[in-house]
């Protein structure tokens, strides 16, 4: 089987308006429901651990068997999308979602919770792609980078209050309640997709060659893709950021902020403006690039501000909570630069790429971020170790795999070529 892309007689359809941006906000509105379904799973552990008689282990295996599946499959989400077209891959994707959603809720021992992250992932993983690429196709190649960058601010503000939002539901109701009403709401959401989410253009398929051909022909897409070296520079550059925002967003920065004085309390809040930076650069970051003309640039500036920060907050001598809160935002501000390798990949492909490099780029920030979350952890047991006293020299030492990546990925977009379109997609 092929798919590709019928034309009209009457030659493009119009892009942009009301209809572009009611099937955008759902996609959005997916990416928005299945990052509140992750951190809503981080919030409950405790519980769920307590509730079926888990051991830490156990609660290990759950968290990597989400990690790698959503990683493995994410490769080659975009492919489909590129090939299939949103309505084929998003409406499976938001179905899978839910029913993991519902299998959570009601799972009777360890097994059903394995299997209920195994749905989850193979479900979200074209979620985040998926929105990039509705983005492209409703609203053109020349906002590709504005819409995906909305689509981070989206989901930046939504990880900013889901967690203060769904612990105060959790005060409210069980977990598992908590799951089934989210069951509930993708149901809601699976409905309007079937409503409102297709391509601006019918895919049209042909028969002929059998699933395999089609099957090869979706792993050569990203083959082909692969082989562009620009691609992958700028996914590693991406990846070195994002895996830093991660690592202090998800994890380390409340610890941090404890660590040079905060109340456990005010560190989490001061925490949470990384990501009220992050979406306030989601949105400047991608315009200003269209208006220079140019990726590199923005990038290299916004790595130099995520990198000032981080340094103001390991090594600056004490700024107090103000202070503090300020150079969290200034972190997050900076690192809307990952957005920008998106879009500097994009660039280098054809617009029926766009789904296969936007999910080779986000699969290898997902892997790379796993891997530096764990990084200071490991470094904190070197220190104790080492005989490192608990203090902010402590917390210096930690965070230098966190340091070398930014500084890494400086110097790597000091290499990278401009690729800015200079004529029309």
């Amino acid at each position: 089987m092929s798919v590709e892309r019928a034309t009209s007689g009457t030659g493009e359809p119009a892009l942009g308006g009301a209809k572009a941006w009611a099937v955008w906000g759902l996609a959005v509105a997916f990416v928005v429901y299945y990052f509140g379904m992750q951190t809503g799973y981080s919030i409950v552990n405790p519980s769920v651990q307590k509730d079926h008689g888990l051991t830490v282990s156990q609660i290990g295996v759950l968290a990597a068997t989400y990690t790698w599946v959503y990683a493995a499959c994410q490769f080659f989400s975009g492919a489909l999308l590129d090939r299939l077209g949103a309505r084929v891959v998003l409406l499976p994707a938001i179905a899978l979602v839910t029913l993991g959603a519902f299998v959570f809720a009601n799972a009777h021992g360890f097994e059903m919770l394995l299997l209920s992250q195994f749905i989850l992932a193979v479900g979200a993983c074209a979620g985040f792609v998926g929105a990039g690429y509705v983005g492209g196709q409703w609203f053109g190649m020349a906002k590709f980078s504005f819409m995906f960058g909305l689509v981070q601010f989206a989901a930046s503000i939504s990880s900013a209050f889901s967690q203060n939002l769904i612990s105060l539901a959790l005060g409210h109701w069980q977990w598992q309640a908590l799951f089934n009403l989210a069951g509930v709401l993708g149901i809601a959401l699976f409905a309007l997709g079937v409503l409102f989410i297709h391509n601006p253009k019918p895919m049209t398929g042909s028969s002929g060659r059998g699933m395999g051909a089609f099957i090869g022909s979706v792993v050569g897409d990203i083959l082909r893709v692969a082989k562009i070296g620009h691609v992958w520079q700028a996914a590693l550059i991406g990846s070195l950021l994002f895996g830093a925002m991660l690592a202090m967003g998800v994890v380390w920065a409340p610890k941090l902020l404890i660590v040079r004085g905060l109340d456990p309390a005010v560190a989490n809040v001061a925490a949470s403006f990384i990501w009220i930076g992050l979406a306030a650069g989601c949105l400047v970051a991608p315009r200003w690039s269209d208006k220079v003309k140019r990726r590199k640039m923005p990038i290299l500036v916004g790595i130099l501000i995520q990198l000032l920060a981080f340094l103001g907050l390991v090594y600056a001598p004490d700024s107090g909570t103000a202070g503090m809160m300020a150079l969290c935002a200034a972190f997050g501000f900076g690192n809307a630069a990952h957005m920008l390798t998106f879009s500097t990949a994009a660039d280098v492909v054809a617009p029926t790429q766009i789904g296969t490099v936007s999910a080779l780029v986000n699969g290898l920030m997902f892997l790379v971020g796993g891997i530096m979350i764990s990084r200071p952890g490991l470094r904190v047991e070197a220190a104790v170790a080492a005989g490192i006293e608990r203090g902010l020299e402590f917390a210096q030492y930690a965070a230098w795999p966190l340091t070398a990546g930014l500084i890494l990925a400086l110097v790597m977009g000091l290499f990278m070529k401009e690729t800015y379109p200079t004529g029309s997609r």
